[in-house]
């Protein structure tokens, strides 16, 4: 069963079409992608669920467990890696994970 796509438009103007109830315009979301950093090395829902929550450095990460990571809407077991391997190259880990 294939989910009907809506036309949405974001507050920029850019029309998209979505079937799930997130706003997040893609085009929005290219635009605003780090260069660099850990960030930009994520998806676009896992970027955005991090800074929804604040979340914009290595050390603030650091402050969570896994588990609370893993809760955050738009966080998949696939960005784990990224994030644990970006903590470790600045020789940081998840709270309660030692190196």
């Amino acid at each position: 069963m294939k989910a009907d796509k809506s036309l949405r438009v974001c507050v920029k103007g850019h029309m998209f079409y979505k079937s799930s109830a997130c706003q997040s315009c893609p085009k929005c979301n290219d635009e605003n992608r780090p260069e660099f950093g850990f960030l930009s090395k994520l998806s676009s829902p896992a970027r955005n669920a991090l800074l929804h929550d604040g979340i914009e450095t290595l050390q603030e990460l650091s402050k969570y467990t896994e588990k609370e990571i893993l809760k955050l809407h738009g966080i998949g077991p696939a960005s784990l890696p990224i994030l644990r391997s970006s903590l470790k190259e600045v020789g940081l880990s998840f709270k309660g994970n030692t190196l």
